[in-house]
């Protein structure tokens, strides 16, 4: 009998890929519709990032720029819609039905500082694509401080939180003489 040893983070690490694949076909596949079935439809989209812009690209196969709906509230983008079912329900005969259907929502979560105003949307052949502008950076401000008692205008500058004069004199060290 030949002995073979037991390695338990290979073991951990096929677990976790078996949990992996698990979840992932639960949750990261779109809810498909059966025949007479209205369930929602989930479209898939890209999130780019770009020197200065965030863009967005959704397939939205079938629909028209009417037939989608983008808002924009509180740093929340939603875009929202719906798929109308094309063929009639015909009774007799078999029919398969495998192009999804239905209405959708998705909605992502903004930065802070976004225009709402400057967001700009085109839909091309089945694409809707959003562009984002990023919002300006946040620059540091500068502070001054005003000493009480000092010459001049009583005012000093900070710059990036060092402080360069405080009006404070120190006693020099009394030596022995």
């Amino acid at each position: 009998m030949a002995l073979i040893r037991w390695e338990p983070a290979v073991e951990l690490g096929t677990i976790q890929s078996e949990m992996n694949r698990l979840f992932n076909s639960l949750f990261d596949t779109p809810v498909r519709a059966q025949a007479g079935d209205a369930r929602q439809w989930i479209p898939p989209m890209d999130l780019v990032e770009t020197g200065d812009h965030y863009v967005l690209r959704a397939d939205l196969p079938g629909l028209s720029e009417q037939d989608v709906n983008i808002e924009l509230e509180s740093n929340v983008l939603t875009i929202s819609g719906e798929r109308k079912i094309e063929h009639k329900h015909e009774k007799g005969g078999y029919r398969r039905v495998e192009r999804a259907y239905g209405s959708f929502s998705r909605s992502l979560t903004l930065p802070e500082g976004i225009n709402p105003e400057a967001v700009a949307a085109s839909f091309d052949r089945g694409v809707l694509e959003v562009r984002i502008p990023k919002p300006e950076q946040i620059k540091p401000r500068k502070v001054t401080i005003s000493v009480a008692g000092a010459e001049g205008n009583g005012a000093h500058e900070v710059l990036e939180g060092s402080a360069t004069d405080t009006g404070v004199s120190t006693p020099e060290p009394v030596g022995v003489a």
